[in-house]
């Protein structure tokens, strides 16, 4: 259902939030401040942070800012003791999506996660952006600037996958799983191959490369 990165100092509240998640069908890591949670997202797939307001080394609303700059695809909930409105106008002009105070119902934590999963899901679904390339998968069309590129379904599949993630690395065993599907028969050589074909079809005057991050996987980036 999704990986959820539980930011808090505090670690009776790390455990406390990673085992709602755990009942509710979600995967969890955690990080006790702001510069653990950002090194987290540098190692693996996170689908959604929960990321308290008061923190030492890098406190919530810093780490929202710099979450948001390099992950601009990223769902933020912000926890906080406080509930005074400054704070809260603090954790959205960082780049919080959404707000919720201390002391909270554990089923209202769980419902602002999968509305916030589903709102961000929805507008991925539908189109994702490379560089110059857009992606629509509702028509299943490909356009660099206005002119129509017509690729193969996995390679469509595969660059809508790396694009709607742009700047942050996806395992091997992800992309697999997302375009092959987890009974696929064949190796991972597989996706060498598409990763190859997608490379030789745009260079870099499109806007974007994909880079491979040894012994990981790849990661789609917008060049300037």
């Amino acid at each position: 259902m999704g990986s959820i990165l539980v930011i808090d100092d505090d670690p009776h509240i790390r455990e406390l939030v990673a085992a709602l998640l755990d009942r509710a069908g979600f995967t969890s890591a955690s990080a006790a401040d702001g510069r653990e949670a950002l090194r987290a997202l540098g190692e693996a797939q996170i689908d959604l942070c929960i990321v308290d307001a008061m923190m030492p080394n890098l406190d919530g609303v810093e780490f929202c800012r710099s979450a948001r700059r390099y992950y601009p695809d990223l769902p933020l909930l912000m926890l906080t003791a406080k509930g005074q409105l400054g704070d809260k106008a603090r954790g959205f002009d960082a780049g919080a999506d959404d707000y919720l105070v201390k002391p909270f119902e554990g089923a209202e934590l769980i419902m602002r996660v999968r509305a916030l999963l589903r709102r961000y899901r929805k507008v991925m679904d539908a189109t994702a952006r490379a560089g110059r390339l857009t992606l629509d998968t509702s028509s299943h069309l490909a356009t660099l600037d206005d002119v129509r590129i017509d690729l193969p379904l996995k390679e469509f599949d595969l660059l809508f996958l790396l694009a709607a993630h742009r700047g942050r690395t996806l395992t091997r065993d992800f992309i697999m799983d997302e375009v092959w599907g987890f009974d696929f028969e064949g190796n991972s050589r597989t996706l060498d191959v598409h990763i190859n074909r997608l490379r030789d079809r745009f260079g870099e005057d499109a806007g974007f490369r994909i880079a491979t991050v040894r012994g990981l996987g790849y990661r789609l980036e917008d060049l300037a």
